[in-house]
């Protein structure tokens, strides 16, 4: 796999920047964490060669300068908001992100619920922090947020907030998704620091738009593929080229808030640090970039795998037609044809031939396999065995003997209530574990699972999603044709 990404000098030249900005601040920076702080496959996916903790292993070289506070909205907790990617409430990821902290040995200064009204939940979440010795704080609504400023930076607006106290030149502000008011937390926190003359600036760390790559540029548009739902859209910092004559990228969200932000700052510092949004960023991905074709193909591919992750949504909750529709528009904007797609080609090849479900997934080495439905092994399966034959060098031969394979299926349907006897992929890995018991092959064949993480999958039809966890768990980026293989109404 082609490396476009120089991820040690990325962490390098960031963290330099970040000790630069708190220096230009006098010594203390609260610093918005926007995106993943750790765990950014889509970073790693569109920028070939970073790393999804990069981001929190460049925070560990300034581990003595650092401390975090993470933010969450009373209201996600109040309605048990959900993280998508994990399947667990926005609660119970700040117990997570807090771990994940405290194991890497950071400071972790608190919680701050915003947004905090008196919702119940919300109480009873704050308690839960208190028994476990966690310190927490509670932001409150303020009346016409953010446009009235003069009454957002006063004793009724953010003086009426909680002052996190913090002892660290480096605090960083995340949270367990977006609308948590990580923004509106570093404000507060600069205003009650200005109360007692401490010295504090304010800046924003995310990765995506690039700033200094163009407008167009398949990474950006990835970023926007990534935001379909969110409704973002990249656009030209007019501020930034009004200030200083440089076209740079920055999203609407970001320009649209600027004035009222910059507002703020003015009567919070007496004047703005910042001419633009671009100003605030801190993000140097764009400098470590060193093969931009490689990034531009990786950023086509993840465009197209927006496209089919959101179609085959479609299919499953009816729900999200208008972002199939733009990101097509964007497929169109990179010049992606999804009928020239050589794994998506494969698949649809393999089950013409075949009359089943297949797929087909791109190995380390650019090699493509196959997989088909059987009477055992469901396409999944088949591809699966098939790909780590191919990286074991075992040659085309049975590495699970169906004396393994058929006890399994006949659990599965007389005693387990399964209409469907073949094996989901999860089931030929414990089968071929079994097997490695007494065949030196099959054991061969586990050591290879490793090899396969960062490969692209497709197959010719949605698969279940048993398949389809355990091909994330093993880090294979999965894509299907936006179709199911049955013609139930039903489908788990």
């Amino acid at each position: 796999m082609r490396i476009g990404f120089d991820n040690d000098k990325y962490i390098s030249l960031q963290a330099a920047h970040i000790k630069e900005r708190i220096a230009a601040f006098g010594g203390k920076l609260y610093l918005e964490f926007g995106g993943k702080i750790f765990d950014d496959y889509h970073a790693s996916r569109v920028l070939p060669g970073f790393e999804p903790d990069s981001k929190i292993r460049m925070l560990a070289s300034l581990k003595d300068d650092v401390e975090i506070i993470v933010a969450i909205n009373a209201n996600a907790i109040e309605k048990n908001k959900v993280r998508g990617d994990l399947g667990i409430t926005y609660a119970d990821d700040v117990l997570r992100l807090m771990d994940i902290f405290r194991s890497m040995g950071f400071l972790v200064g608190g919680v701050v619920i915003t947004q905090y009204s008196g919702q119940a939940d919300a109480d009873v979440f704050r308690h839960r922090l208190s028994m476990m010795g966690i310190r927490s704080y509670l932001h409150h609504p303020i009346a016409d947020y953010p446009f009235n400023v003069a009454g957002i930076v006063s004793e009724e607006g953010f003086g009426r907030n909680d002052y996190i106290e913090t002892t660290r030149p480096l605090v960083v502000v995340t949270a367990p998704g977006p609308g948590s008011g990580k923004m509106a937390t570093c404000l507060s926190q600069l205003y009650h620091e200005q109360l007692r003359g401490v010295t504090a600036g304010y800046a924003k760390y995310e990765t995506f738009p690039i700033w200094n790559l163009p407008l167009r540029h398949p990474v950006n548009v990835a970023y926007e593929a990534a935001t379909a739902d969110l409704d973002d859209a990249n656009a030209i910092d007019p501020f930034h080229l009004e200030a200083y004559g440089e076209s740079t990228v920055n999203y609407n969200r970001d320009i649209e808030s600027f004035p009222v932000l910059k507002a703020m700052l003015e009567r919070i510092m007496g004047e703005s640090p910042y001419q633009s949004p671009t100003d605030m960023g801190v993000n140097m991905a764009g400098m470590a970039i060193i093969d931009d074709e490689v990034v531009k193909q990786a950023a086509c591919d993840e465009i197209a795998r927006r496209y089919f992750w959101t179609a085959a949504a479609v299919q499953r909750t009816g729900l999200g037609e208008e972002q199939v529709d733009k990101l097509k528009l964007l497929l169109n904007q990179v010049d992606v044809d999804l009928a020239n797609l050589p794994l998506r080609t494969a698949a649809l090849l393999k089950e013409e031939t075949t009359g089943g479900p297949a797929g087909a997934m791109r190995l380390p080495d650019g090699t493509i396999v196959t997989g088909k439905t059987s009477s055992l092994l469901g396409a999944a399966s088949s591809l699966l065995i098939n790909a780590l034959k191919h990286q074991a060098d075992t040659g085309d031969i049975d590495v699970i003997s169906d004396a393994v394979i058929e006890p399994i299926c006949h659990l599965k349907t007389a005693h387990l209530g399964s209409r469907n006897p073949r094996l989901h992929s999860d089931e030929t890995l414990i089968a071929l574990s079994v097997s490695s018991a007494s065949e030196e092959l099959a054991e061969r064949i586990m050591e290879h699972t490793g090899d396969l993480r960062g490969c692209d999958a497709f197959f010719s039809v949605i698969i279940s999603s048993t398949d389809e966890r355990l091909y994330r768990r093993l880090g294979i980026n999965i894509c299907c044709e936006p179709k199911y293989e049955g013609h139930r109404y039903y489908h788990k």
